[in-house]
């Protein structure tokens, strides 16, 4: 059972809401509704901003006063202050999407300056090439990943050490930088991280199930979500990549690679806020192997 002093006040409403109303429901398709509940809950952050970027590609004229892109900044700041205000977020959580602003516009001013990617003209706020918004789109990363720490009182099992984990994951960041002047060797980190986490199992609890899978599964489940938003994002003309300025077209299937590492790195971060747990050996009976 997730510990109901981490959740917020709706997250307990939420959970009391399923235990009243969901009882009488076939025990598979309530776990099934509670997991979906869970996981859009989980990734409310990242659907307001995606929406957001959706809604001003469509209707916000392009001769506006203020640019898009600025609005589009105007609009995370209040999505997060909305989310602090009413409670909908922690101060733990809080940590974690500075930590992800930070590390996330690094990237990006490196990335713009190399010609990677590039976001459209237009608007103030912006440090260099990259509008502030880009910030608050890799604190969606980190926000999704506490709540799904909270919502499923996620525990692990045969975690790596996490200096290791750390290790690589600086690796993984570094990488992002000088495989432009050196080496790339990014396939020499998926590896690594394979084998660091070939081993571990994350254990997830739902409603009264308790589940577990491969983390590396996780991992790649997350990338492609990603990968699928980063396709919305491009096709709403918020950033493009070099093979996309003369038309879109879909974001390579290659990109799946860079954000199973930047997976690797948000679940490090992650960890500087929750210690990774071992599953609970006196926790519920029922439990799913995925594997």
């Amino acid at each position: 059972m997730a510990d109901q002093h981490a959740l917020t006040r709706l997250e307990r409403f939420l959970d009391r809401f399923a235990n009243r109303h969901l009882a009488s429901v076939p025990a598979g398709v309530r776990e099934f509704l509670v997991f979906g509940i869970k996981q859009a809950w989980a990734c409310l952050f990242g659907a307001l901003m995606l929406l957001a970027i959706i809604a001003t590609a469509w209707w916000y004229p392009d001769d506006a006063s203020l640019a898009r892109n600025d609005l589009l900044v105007v609009l995370a700041v209040l999505i997060q202050t909305a989310m602090l205000v009413l409670r909908l977020e922690t101060g733990r959580e809080l940590w974690v999407i500075v930590l992800f602003h930070i590390v996330g516009t690094g990237m990006e001013i490196f990335k713009t300056s190399v010609g990677s990617w590039n976001y459209a003209a237009g608007g103030v706020l912006h440090i260099a090439a990259v509008p502030l918004f880009t910030g608050f789109m890799y604190a969606a990363v980190g926000s999704y990943i506490v709540r799904v720490y909270r919502l499923f009182d996620l525990r692990f099992s045969h975690y790596p050490p996490r200096w290791i984990t750390a290790v690589i994951a600086a690796a993984i960041y570094l990488n992002f930088f000088t495989h432009h002047y050196v080496i790339d060797v990014r396939l020499v980190l998926v590896l690594a991280v394979v084998v660091a986490f070939f081993r571990c199992r994350m254990h997830f609890h739902v409603h009264r199930l308790t589940l577990r899978m491969p983390v590396l599964l996780a991992f790649v489940l997350v990338a492609f979500f990603i990968w699928i938003a980063e396709n919305i994002g491009t096709a709403t003309g918020a950033w493009l990549y070099p093979s996309q300025v003369e038309g879109w077209q879909m974001v390579p299937l290659t990109k799946l690679v860079a954000w199973f590492l930047l997976m690797m790195i948000s679940v490090v971060l992650v960890t500087f806020v929750y210690r990774p747990k071992p599953p609970d050996e006196n926790g519920s009976p029922d439990n799913l192997n995925l594997n």
